[in-house]
């Protein structure tokens, strides 16, 4: 018995942190191809990720694995609004034409009730970088009590409706986190979309100065002197709304 209880054990561990293929059907029945890191424990909490322009579920493979060492069960995905910076993105090539930025959102909201559904009670924290960061607060606005926090990288009014990210965020009461490269170009976007949020819970972070756009400041790769102070600022963030209890 000693023994089968230990092979379980190691099998259990082996997969833990593991990536998983996952795929989703948004609203509009377009396939959204994601890639999901589990924690252990019975009911994580759960980060789903969302990549920048250009991009793929991929901006996230270093960055995942250190979430789930912290106790997050992780879910990427790849939007139809994207490329291939990263790695391919398997939604949009199989979407078969560019899709703009707002064409996006369903993908983000069939993770999110994805999402729902596998943290089984624990809180749902979404992550968004550059276009996606302005999405995120028309997701959570929209989806009130389905969103435990909000963290966003290098947010800005990248949408169609002049001024529709600002007009979510007065709407977001959730703890948001907000963080971008130094520039003054950057920091000005997110300062204005912050002072927007509703939430009296909410941080801007400005680390090292780094060029670095979107959730890639994480990225010990692309930023190799802040991705350190960054993380340790992040996490500080989300192990005090979302974290293990």
């Amino acid at each position: 018995m000693r023994h089968v209880l230990f092979a379980l054990l190691l099998a259990v561990s082996a997969s833990a942190g593991a990536a998983e293929p996952v795929t989703l059907v948004a609203a509009d029945g377009v396939k959204v191809f994601g890639t999901l890191w589990r924690a252990a424990g019975a009911k994580p909490p759960l980060v789903l990720a969302f990549h920048q322009a250009g991009s793929s579920a991929g901006e996230y493979e270093p960055i995942a694995p250190r979430l789930v060492a912290a106790g997050y069960t992780v879910l990427a995905i790849d939007q139809r609004s994207g490329d291939a910076m990263y790695g391919p993105n398997r939604t949009a090539r199989a979407f078969g034409r560019e899709a703009s930025y707002d064409e996006a959102l369903p993908d983000l909201e069939a993770a999110l009730a994805w999402g729902r559904a596998e943290a089984k009670g624990a809180p749902v924290v979404v992550v968004g970088s550059s276009y996606s960061a302005a999405q995120v607060f028309v997701l959570a606005a929209a989806h009130p009590g389905d969103i435990a926090a909000l963290v966003a990288f290098s947010p800005g009014e990248y949408l169609a409706r002049p001024h529709e990210v600002a007009r979510a965020a007065a709407k977001v009461s959730v703890p948001v986190w907000i963080d971008q490269a130094s520039s003054a170009a950057e920091i000005g976007r997110s300062a204005a979309i912050l002072k927007a949020v509703k939430s009296a819970d909410k941080t801007q972070f400005v680390g090292k100065a780094t060029s670095i756009h979107g959730a890639s400041t994480l990225r010990s790769d692309k930023n190799p002197s802040g991705a350190e102070a960054q993380w340790t600022a992040l996490l500080a963030f989300l192990n005090r709304v979302a974290g293990v209890r």
